[in-house]
Formats: structure tokens, sequence, C-alpha cells
């Protein structure tokens, strides 16, 4: 059974947010300048999927991000916690995404609570 939004939020509440590991829900394209678009299927309701979806002319959202968010986007494997891609990112961008600390958790944040990522720490509390 899925946790509740209770106990997803005290996991993360009580988490050292550069300990978690975070993994795609979505999939996702990249472009020829390395941009990331992020797939999210219009419909989740699989019957609603079936009888809306032929009418449409896509059946995913397109969400872009820019470089800074596709670069993060594309070092999210799964294996990888906050801090080792805080590390990666500062490594391949420099002072361009300095307080990098900051802004990743911020950006990482934003994408779960809008359902595109979760954390391998909130799966492992779940099953």
């Amino acid at each position: 059974m899925p946790l509740s939004f209770r106990e997803r939020r005290k996991i993360l509440k009580d988490a050292n947010y550069l300990d978690l590991t975070p993994y795609h829900i979505f999939k996702s394209e990249t472009d020829d300048k390395g941009l990331v678009t992020v797939l999210v299927p219009k419909f989740r309701n699989k019957l609603l999927a079936k009888l809306i979806l032929p009418r449409l002319k896509s059946s995913h959202f397109k969400i872009k991000l820019d470089e800074i968010g596709s670069l993060a986007w594309q070092h999210i494997d799964g294996s990888k916690n906050v801090a080792m891609l805080s590390s990666e990112l500062v490594d391949i961008l420099g002072d361009k995404i300095q307080p990098v600390n900051e802004r990743l958790p911020k950006f990482l944040t934003s994408l779960y609570l809008e359902g595109y990522i979760s954390f391998n720490e909130i799966k492992k509390e779940g099953e």
C-alpha cells in the first residue's frame, strides 16, 4: 500500500536532503541541444486514457527544462544521492550553478511536488 502524504512528508522532513536519492517517474526526451523535455501522461487512469486519448493529438504534456535543469535531470539515475549530483554539476558547470546546495534541493523539491521524481528512501519505507 502506498504511503500517505503525511508519512512521506515525515520521511522527507526527518531526512538530510543531501542524503536522498532521486529517481525519475516519467520518461523524457533530449533534443539536439541537450535540453530535456519531460513527458507527463495526460491521464493516469487507464479507463479515461482509453476513452479520451484517441481523440487527442498527444497523449503527454511536454515539460521543457532549461540547461541546468536538463543537466540535473540527465544525472538523476536512482543510484546517486543529491550530494553526489551537486558535486557532478559543480564539476561540469562551475560557478554558473553556485550556490548548488541551495539551488539543487529547491529544484528537486519542485520536481517532487509536481510528481516528476521521487526518492528511493520513500519507496523503501513504503515496501
